[in-house]
């Protein structure tokens, strides 16, 4: 079975615009969806890590586990280090990179050690001059109790 999903349909829609009173009906054929699992990342059973809809990648929160499922290490940087290398792996497969990165959210169950310079050193590395719109998150517990911090994205694609 292929990794990739793909669904379409053709939906009509009856808009109504109230100031006038006029009402019309246009065809409007709704974009394919497709359901990405790329190789270089953990084999979700429950969800997909990239889910592409015209030029926009919605990609799942990352976490700082490598491929096989390991968690990279016990401190904030190693699994920042990680969730960051996880998210560039989504955004190749699409033939995207962080300048893409509209948006992210990140989720953390230590929000002082998520904002060190250390972290926003790594985060720098990454993102360079390109920064998403942000939001910091502070969570009492993650997928795994092992997991620091998990970074979710929105892509927009040229």
């Amino acid at each position: 079975m292929t990794q990739i999903a793909q669904i379409q349909r053709v939906t009509r829609i009856l808009i109504a615009v109230g100031v006038t009173g006029t009402v019309f009906m246009t065809d409007v054929k709704a974009q394919a969806i497709q359901r990405i699992n790329p190789p270089g990342l953990a084999t979700p059973t429950t969800y997909s890590h990239v889910v592409r809809v015209g030029n926009t990648l919605y990609i799942a929160g990352q976490v700082g586990a490598d491929a096989s499922g390991k968690v990279v290490g016990p401190t904030m940087t190693e699994q920042l280090e990680q969730v960051l290398k996880n998210l560039q792996t989504a955004l190749k497969s699409q033939g995207a990179d962080f300048a893409n990165v509209v948006r992210i959210t990140i989720y953390t169950t230590d929000v002082d050690a998520a904002r060190t310079p250390e972290a926003a050193a790594i985060r720098a590395k990454y993102f360079a001059k390109n920064l998403p719109a942000s939001t910091l998150v502070g969570v009492t517990r993650l997928a795994s109790p092992d997991y620091k911090i998990e970074i979710e994205a929105t892509a927009v694609l040229p």
